[in-house]
């Protein structure tokens, strides 16, 4: 993959020997759990400072269900996990490259000057590894510039220092978001199916006896899911006939929400386009939930109070209750699935915060 990106100048060439570079803490553990994807040179190539043009002092690395990422100075560097999941597969390089360019795309409408290009770890014609090198591109790789991530709202939010003010901002940029969005291309039948399939998915993973969750947190949830889809499809279609459900962000957490002088949103969702496609009051729900779990939860309502304003309507109360429900079982479905994964990272955390969603969806599941 070419480079799109801005040209970086190469590091002066040092006068004296430099010292071997620390690797990251975390490379064993991450090498371990990248064994037979084929990307175990290019990780540990990426984790050497030297590598890099721009020489940064150190590398720092990040594993996410979907990703790597590298902290390299003021640039981050994020290559795609070469792994297959229920509902993606990222194991060929052009499914990588392809979800990398379409990552920064999808990016560049709220974060554009985050969102660098893209770049290529290369091999030579005698092996030898470089970034955006001559030879064979063998890994994809989204280029952005480091953000201070103490300016994430989930941290400002564990400082206590969020403003009515500055949500209210938010607001105000991710309405006009959603009102520059155009309607989904989507049919009312194909976005009641993909709400029956959707909610199908979480009955099947939360009532799995090899998670043995306990019924009393998992059956009144899932009964209210499953009775508002048969008794309010038509509230359901009237959201698609109304040119409501547009091509969203698609997973609108608090650590995605970069606060300060200019409001930043990143990390839109890229790998399933229907995953974005949603009613704007479904997606500020979600993001209301993630705040309440950080200790704000009167961020929630004041965002759909805003959006209400701003876009001119208010779901009915039935439907925000669903939302926030679904919302809550979906979380702990992608959390207990946690423990489903060959070598999982920090295996004691998935059953608690299965658990916490599932209280929080509780009190929206209550008659």
């Amino acid at each position: 993959m070419a480079a799109d990106h801005p040209p970086v100048s190469p590091p002066a060439k040092p006068s004296v020997e430099q010292p071997v570079p620390a690797l990251p803490e975390n490379l064993t553990q991450i090498l371990s759990r990248a064994v037979g994807t084929g990307q175990e040179e290019v990780i540990s190539f990426l984790c050497n400072p030297q590598v890099w043009p721009h020489a940064p002092a150190s590398v720092e690395i990040l594993e996410t269900h979907m990703s790597l990422v590298f902290f390299a100075g003021d640039r981050v560097y994020k290559i795609k996990r070469a792994i297959q999941l229920k509902h993606m597969d990222m194991r060929s390089l052009a499914a990588r490259q392809h979800f990398c360019r379409r990552e920064v795309e999808l990016n560049r409408l709220l974060a554009a000057d985050v969102y660098l290009g893209c770049a290529s770890v290369t091999r030579a014609p005698d092996g030898t590894l470089a970034i955006d090198g001559e030879g064979e591109a063998i890994e994809p790789l989204v280029v952005m510039r480091r953000l201070d991530t103490s300016q994430g709202l989930d941290q400002r939010i564990l400082q206590d220092r969020v403003s009515a003010a500055e949500i209210d901002r938010l607001c105000a940029l991710l309405s006009n978001f959603y009102a520059r969005q155009p309607p989904a291309d989507i049919s009312g039948e194909e976005f009641l199916a993909i709400w029956h399939e959707i909610v199908g998915r979480v009955r099947t993973s939360l009532t799995d006896p090899r998670f043995a969750l306990e019924k009393h947190l998992v059956d009144p949830p899932i009964t209210l899911l499953t009775h508002f889809l048969e008794t309010h499809e038509q509230m359901l279609l009237d959201l698609v006939d109304h040119g409501r459900i547009v091509d969203g962000h698609g997973d609108l957490k608090p650590e995605h929400i970069v606060m300060g002088d200019k409001l930043l949103v990143i990390d839109r969702l890229e790998f399933d386009d229907r995953l974005r496609m949603a009613d704007p009051f479904a997606e500020i729900t979600f993001l209301g939930l993630e705040c309440e779990r950080l200790g704000a939860p009167w961020i929630g309502p004041r965002l759909i109070d805003g959006l209400a304003q701003r876009l001119g309507r208010r779901p009915p109360d039935e439907l925000l209750r669903f939302y926030r429900c679904y919302q809550a079982c979906l979380r702990a479905r992608l959390s207990i699935e946690h423990r489903l994964d060959p070598s999982p990272r920090t295996p004691d955390r998935w059953p608690r915060q299965t658990r916490d969603y599932l209280m929080r969806a509780l009190p929206s599941a209550q008659p």
